[in-house]
């Protein structure tokens, strides 16, 4: 009976962090739309905003109140470093580099969080998933280099990227073990305020800019807050809370792979057979880094 209670709640584990990365894969394609008329924090601000509002409705409608205590060190630092510095970082970071540079830094990610989530987290280092991480990382380079665009590239950008991996893997640190003493759905919901309250200082900016930016780009910012954040974000808490930090941060490499197919049907993007090369590559360290341990 205790492995059929432990496969169920693997198998929800594995949808909803699918249900992530699908939604992660998307934002990717709202934020080339929305980056064109609102400024790096305005759009971290506005998306954060949209965020919030729909988790606060959620968690009004499921009545479930403020975290206990313990909870919140974790919930504050998850907060600013990954929904405030991470998305501020990466919209800035993505005006200053190509694509393919900021896909190859932003790889260093899971790298990072299964180091650390070893390390820090003692949840030690599985082989399948240092070989898998490998063969993902590899395929993330690969993706990375048939994406760059020769020169344009700056140290700044190279600087900002590495700056939004490191949050995100420090953050993932932090929210770990609050998720011991919270729901996901509660971690989310205030980690998202936290993050909107450290945003604030872009308000004026993103004031200006909604007033004269296009409909298409401000529906594309609310769309960002309601199903990469408020959703994906609730759907990554809930599988990182029942997996370890190291195979959440795998599971993400599937990003790319799927950014490259959205981006083809919905923006017209033919991506070259090295593109689809790296992709398959991501998705096979994915599979392998997944793979059960051998007890």
């Amino acid at each position: 009976m205790e492995h059929i209670v432990e496969a169920r709640t693997d198998r929800r584990a594995m949808v909803a962090a699918g249900v992530t990365v699908v939604l992660w894969a998307s934002a990717f394609v709202a934020i080339r739309v929305a980056v064109k008329d609102y400024s790096p924090g305005a759009l971290a601000l506005g998306r954060l905003l949209a965020g919030s509002v729909a988790l606060g409705v959620i968690l009004l409608v499921r009545r479930e109140g403020l975290p206990p205590r313990q909870a919140w060190p974790g919930i504050a630092v998850s907060g600013v470093l990954w929904f405030g510095v991470y998305m501020v970082a990466l919209n800035w970071g993505e005006q200053e580099v190509d694509a393919g540079t900021a896909a190859m830094l932003l790889g260093l990610g899971p790298v990072l969080i299964a180091l650390l989530g070893g390390w820090w987290l003692k949840e030690g280092f599985p082989r399948p998933l240092l070989i898998g991480m490998i063969v993902s990382f590899a395929g993330a380079a690969v993706v990375g280099v048939s994406m760059s665009e020769g020169g344009a590239s700056s140290l700044l950008g190279v600087g900002l990227c590495v700056l939004a991996a490191v949050s995100w893997a420090v953050a993932i640190m932090a929210q770990k073990p609050a998720l011991r003493h919270a729901s996901a759905l509660q971690v989310t919901a205030f980690g998202c305020i936290v993050g909107t309250i450290a945003c604030l200082p872009f308000a004026g900016q993103l004031l200006t800019e909604a007033a004269r930016a296009p409909l298409s780009s401000t529906l594309n910012l609310v769309y960002l807050g309601i199903f990469p954040t408020a959703v994906a974000f609730t759907t990554w808490a809930y599988a990182l809370a029942r997996t370890s930090a190291g195979q959440m941060g795998a599971t993400t490499y599937a990003v790319p792979a799927l950014v490259v197919v959205m981006a083809w049907l919905t923006l017209g993007e033919v991506p070259g057979w090295l593109t689809f090369a790296g992709g398959a590559l991501c998705l096979v360290g994915v599979a392998i880094s997944r793979r059960p341990r051998r007890r």
